[in-house]
């Protein structure tokens, strides 16, 4: 027992030392060529050794493949020998690829040069940096505020310039500089936040934050704090049409407008991943990254349609509640909705099933959809019921949504476990837009129906997706081998 202990454990360490390899080097391609280094879409930078040893245990369990950290290791030694224009490379993939056309592990050099050739020079891609206001600092605020300075890297993306708050009272801004650094959900922010009174601004892990204040988004001169062309992400919800959120343009130094909620009219409602090809070209200048979960069920709907086909469906969501419940019952202009959110479950409304059709017009008639938003704090649950044209079985419906998560165009939309013991609570920081719970996938008897569960993270993986669009829109996505 003592010579498997003795063992286990010197494996242990060597497990730890190449891990913190991994990170060191990552680390420093992140911050002085702003290239990312993720392993399956989970990210690698500012991670714990022991993070990183899991997440190559979890490859091993979901996806089957069974990829070692000297491997990975192995490939980024080789990658940072190599002139990369900024980009996000999934050394899972790289791996697996590896271990299928490489060379018995002869020659890493050769192999990753020649498969990352067109991210090498510098000339291939040059990134203009954009700079970005957060109108509104609520909970998707302050996540997006973590995630943009969490990208930061070397700078060559999005650039956090300015926040935009109601009138300050005198003791707001500590107020709001902790609200940032601790998180009841999300846990401490990886850094240091720190309030600037004498300047009115925030700083966050080295960057400077203006933190302003205006009654009228046209009100504000941008300009005057040294942010130009900027992209405002407008998280207040008060304005969801196209005048409303126009008011936005009028204000100095400002160009383009991003909103958090399902826009009105014809406000494009863009899922990153599914339909964000067809804007960003510079025509419109306001846009709607839709709903948490519109971008948890649109991706699923897509791989369905394509592989089955489908007749019709009920979509039900079991939501988090949210600030628009009250705590205590109150008054609500919303039917139920003034009950006290912690202590019931409630009925509502979801414009999540319309929502579909926006991006899907032939959709239309095909959903119905509705919500109940139960007492827990973050994390929702899509439910969604079709009826297919093509029989199928629950394991062609399970591998249809792992391989949308390992390859192609949804692998940052999509996420997939095959966990038994899946929770709620498992999902909160999942920087996907939704989890399938392929243990709880269904299909009817006659093969024609079916029920898949969708998690998702409605408050960090949502704002991800904020956070991806943003970069869509600013032209700043970096070269991406996924």
């Amino acid at each position: 027992m003592s010579v498997n202990y003795e063992k286990e454990l010197n494996q242990w360490i060597n497990s730890e030392k190449l891990a913190l390899e991994l990170l060191t080097t990552g680390s420093q391609l992140q911050l002085e060529k702003s290239v990312e280094l993720v392993l399956f879409r989970r990210k690698l930078f500012d991670k714990k050794i022991s993070s990183i040893i899991h997440d190559h245990d979890y490859v091993m369990k979901f996806a089957g493949l069974p990829i070692e950290l000297q491997t990975t290791v192995n490939l980024v030694r080789s990658i940072a020998k190599l002139d990369l224009a900024p980009s996000r490379i999934d050394l899972g993939r790289l791996a697996h690829e590896w271990q299928q056309e490489g060379s018995g592990g002869s020659n890493y050099d050769a192999f990753v040069a020649n498969k990352l050739k067109d991210f090498i020079g510098v000339d291939k891609k040059v990134l203009k940096p954009r700079d970005v206001v957060l109108y509104g600092f609520g909970r998707i605020g302050r996540l997006a505020a973590r995630i943009l300075i969490e990208h930061a890297g070397s700078g060559h993306q999005l650039r956090l310039k300015g926040i935009v708050t109601r009138e300050h009272a005198a003791d707001d801004l500590e107020k709001r500089a902790s609200l940032l650094r601790k998180d009841s959900i999300h846990g401490r922010f990886a850094g240091i936040v720190k309030a600037d009174k004498q300047n009115s601004a925030i700083l966050i892990n080295g960057h400077t934050v203006d933190m302003l204040s205006a009654k009228s988004p046209s009100e504000i001169d941008y300009t005057a704090y040294g942010i130009n062309n900027a992209i405002i992400i407008d998280n207040t919800g008060a304005w969801r049409d196209e005048k409303g959120l126009g008011e936005h343009l009028k204000a100095k130094g400002a160009d383009t407008v991003l909103l958090t909620a399902p826009g009105k009219g014809d406000i494009p409602n863009i899922v990153y991943g599914v339909n964000h090809d067809s804007y960003g070209n510079g025509k419109s200048k306001i846009f709607s990254a839709a709903s948490c979960t519109t971008n948890a069920i649109v991706p699923v709907i897509q791989v369905i349609e394509k592989t089955l086909g489908i007749e019709k469906g009920h979509i039900e969501t079991v939501h988090a509640y949210t600030n628009d419940q009250n705590l205590l019952d109150n008054y609500h202009k919303k039917a139920r909705r003034g009950r006290g959110a912690p202590v019931n479950m409630v009925i509502t409304e979801t414009g999540a099933g319309k929502a579909v059709t926006k991006i899907f017009p032939n959709m239309l008639g095909k959903l119905t959809s509705n919500a109940v938003r139960v007492p827990v704090p973050n994390v929702s649950l899509a439910i969604l019921s079709l009826e297919v044209k093509k029989k199928t079985t629950v394991e062609e419906v399970n591998k249809s949504l792992l391989n949308a998560s390992l390859y192609g165009e949804l692998v940052e939309q999509i996420d997939f476990s095959t966990s038994d013991e899946l929770v709620s609570s498992d999902v909160v920081g999942n920087s996907h837009a939704c989890e399938i719970d392929s243990k709880a996938t269904i299909v009817s008897e006659d093969g024609k129906h079916i029920v898949v569960y969708a998690w998702y993270d409605n408050e960090y993986g949502y704002t991800c997706q904020v956070i991806r669009l943003a970069k869509h829109l600013a032209g700043v996505r970096r070269l991406i081998y996924y």
